[in-house]
């Protein structure tokens, strides 16, 4: 069985990290491979209009494999120069693949999410939590820096202050703290927690499917990006959206008092 699940349902893929006896640890040498090929298929599929990605088991990922650290194998053996090029390759590797991902991507967060998976779960657009989850940016509990990139990544999602609080204390923060925190928009019973997310993936599939990846595309830029810049990108795009056939289907459906169709053209 694959460490990495790709099940595509109609318009929605959902990736699901398959390591359940270990607690779905990431960065096993491969990994960055897999999110890699994952997330090309993804774009490349103009059918899929949302993704979810969600852990198997208990856990949504517990983070870095701390025996294989311990015991300095896999990915973390031999030398500084050694392992950083497991980083560049393997866990940095899943989280640019994650970043890429064209369509919105929704974390449906299962159970702890600690460290790199923790940081895995900020990489998407929407996250909903099970009511038993757990988060945390413990990598100084283990003598370990944000190595993943996380020290971008947390702070964008919840603000400098409460990612330094998490990064320098080491400690977890359950899901409604998760939830007042805006680490998460939802919070659901732990047997709901898919059919919330695939409801909301659902609502999003309803969008024009072209328009919907521009918009993804202009909020990612946006983090970055100069106010002057982001405004002639929306410019652009805007143009291209007000040309294709879908605009013309939402007018019409519009003035006809009816459910749109879109097809992506």
């Amino acid at each position: 069985m694959s460490p990495l699940l790709f099940e595509k349902d109609d318009h929605v893929v959902t990736l699901t990290i398959n390591r359940p006896e270990s607690r779905n640890p990431l960065g096993e040498e491969g990994d960055g491979e897999r999110f890699a090929q994952a997330a090309e298929s993804i774009n490349r599929d103009r059918e899929i209009r949302c993704a979810i990605l969600t852990g198997a088991g208990s856990a949504f990922s517990a983070g870095g494999n701390l025996k294989a650290m311990r015991e300095r194998e896999g990915a973390f053996a031999g030398g500084g120069v050694h392992i950083r090029e497991s980083y560049r390759n393997g866990i940095h590797r899943i989280i640019r693949a994650l970043w890429g991902i064209e369509v919105p991507l929704i974390a449906a967060v299962n159970g702890p999410a600690i460290g790199l998976g923790n940081d895995v779960a900020c990489l998407a657009d929407i996250r909903i939590a099970a009511d038993s989850s757990v988060f945390g940016a413990t990598f100084l509990k283990v003598g370990l820096v944000p190595g993943d990139g996380g020290a971008w990544i947390l702070p964008r999602v919840i603000g400098q202050s409460r990612a330094a609080e998490l990064f320098f204390t080491a400690e977890t923060i359950d899901a409604k703290t998760a939830l007042a925190w805006g680490l998460v928009s939802h919070v659901a019973p732990a047997t709901k927690l898919m059919e919330e997310a695939r409801g909301l993936a659902h609502r999003i599939c309803r969008q024009p499917p072209d328009v919907l990846r521009m918009t993804k595309r202009l909020m990612r830029e946006a983090q970055t990006g100069s106010f002057e810049s982001i405004m002639e990108m929306s410019a652009a795009m805007q143009s291209l959206a007000h040309a294709t056939a879908d605009h013309q289907e939402a007018l019409a459906a519009f003035f006809e008092k009816r459910a749109p169709h879109f097809k992506g053209e």
